[in-house]
């Protein structure tokens, strides 16, 4: 495909302006104007880009093996540089609760919460009541901090993540919203929008304590593994209500387990973390997935650094 033919589709599928996607290229509006009309030729490091944002938005091929590789190397070094990250979140206030706001508000908003990220501030930490916003979602928002408080309190280097572990973090998150807290699922489900089949809820007893083996395994490549416990939790579907969530909340507990930072999967980027996590689920393809992870791991050092 022509150079012109991919900036076409990406304004296309991305919704942005010519304007915005010169930004997003770093170039003029001149110039892009200029690739567009098939008039000049970008060099080769806006080409690469050029084919980053193809990627994104069209969710076609695979991410190239040194992007993935380059990125990894530099996560391997943030957490050489970054030699107990725990502590350096925990004995900050600011950093904390930042990482709190974030991770709340974004995997909240993911689930179709409403809320801002400004309310979900003034709720968090100055227990302000938003109107015109349901009880439901206040609950949502102190709950998850709760979980994300619990987790920050017994996070160790060796924690043991199993089946305790996550439906403690289950009965906190869903307190007060749901009645079957902490507990499996004892029906079908399906995954709303997606085509992805979740187990036999007799099955997700068996299922989650192998996924629990998996979990606590040393790994040459954690953030690929993570990656991959990360989709199968999803795929297995184990709670009625909160599976999201706690999916999320367990890739933070592994990173910071394995001293990498808190990935913070951007409620702007839903449509993508949704593809690449389905593509991964049907066809066993975790690049993409992988390679969004790594971004949202990138963008929590960019909060500490």
């Amino acid at each position: 495909m022509k150079i012109n033919e991919k900036l076409k589709l990406i304004k296309k599928l991305s919704g942005l302006t010519q304007e915005s996607l010169a930004k997003e290229l770093e170039v003029s509006f001149v110039t892009v104007n200029s690739w567009i009309n098939d008039k000049s030729i970008p060099h080769k490091k806006k080409q690469d880009k050029i084919d980053e944002l193809y990627r994104k938005y069209t969710g076609e091929n695979v991410i190239p093996e040194s992007e993935l590789i380059a990125k990894k190397s530099l996560l391997y070094k943030k957490r050489r540089d970054n030699k107990n990250i725990i502590n350096k979140i925990i004995n900050r206030d600011d950093l904390l609760k930042e990482f709190i706001l974030q991770l709340t508000y974004n995997s909240n908003s993911i689930e179709g919460s409403t809320l801002t990220q400004e309310d979900t501030e003034a709720i968090l930490f100055r227990n302000e009541n938003i109107k015109n916003r349901s009880l439901i979602e206040h609950l949502e928002a102190k709950n998850h901090q709760a979980v994300l408080r619990y987790l920050f309190k017994i996070i160790t280097s060796n924690l043991k993540i199993d089946e305790l572990l996550i439906l403690k973090f289950h009965s906190i998150l869903m307190n007060g919203i749901y009645d079957d807290t902490g507990m499996y699922r004892s029906h079908g489900v399906r995954i709303l929008g997606s085509n992805v089949p979740t187990a036999n809820y007799l099955k997700i007893p068996d299922l989650m304590k192998d996924l629990f083996k998996d979990i606590n395994k040393k790994c040459d490549d954690p953030i690929v593994h993570i990656t991959k416990i990360h989709s199968k939790f999803e795929q297995i579907h184990p709670f009625s209500d909160g599976n999201g969530r706690i999916g999320r909340i367990m890739m933070v507990a592994m990173l910071l387990r394995d001293n990498f930072a808190p990935a913070i999967i951007s409620q702007e980027n839903k449509s993508f973390y949704y593809k690449y996590l389905q593509k991964s689920q049907i066809k066993q393809e975790f690049n993409l997935l992988e390679n969004f992870i790594c971004d949202s791991i990138l963008k929590a050092y960019k909060i500490i650094e």
